[in-house]
């Protein structure tokens, strides 16, 4: 599974774990994928991963229509 979002390209990021004694050590963020159905341009559909924001976008556009 590819854990990149299809319309954004969000990936997986780096950070710091922080603990209470302010030590930091690596860890990593990934991005909240969903996998969903996407009609494109020429109205095919394919399934897709997109991320949590993306997909809130998607939806509120098509109440829009």
């Amino acid at each position: 599974m590819s854990k990149v979002c299809y319309i954004c390209g969000k990936a997986k990021m780096s950070g710091n774990h922080v603990s209470h004694s302010n030590r930091k050590t690596p860890r990593t963020y990934s991005a909240n994928l969903i996998k969903t159905d996407i009609c494109d341009e020429k109205g095919r559909v394919s399934t897709e991963y997109v991320c949590a924001r993306c997909l809130r976008t998607i939806k509120k556009h098509e109440q829009e229509q």
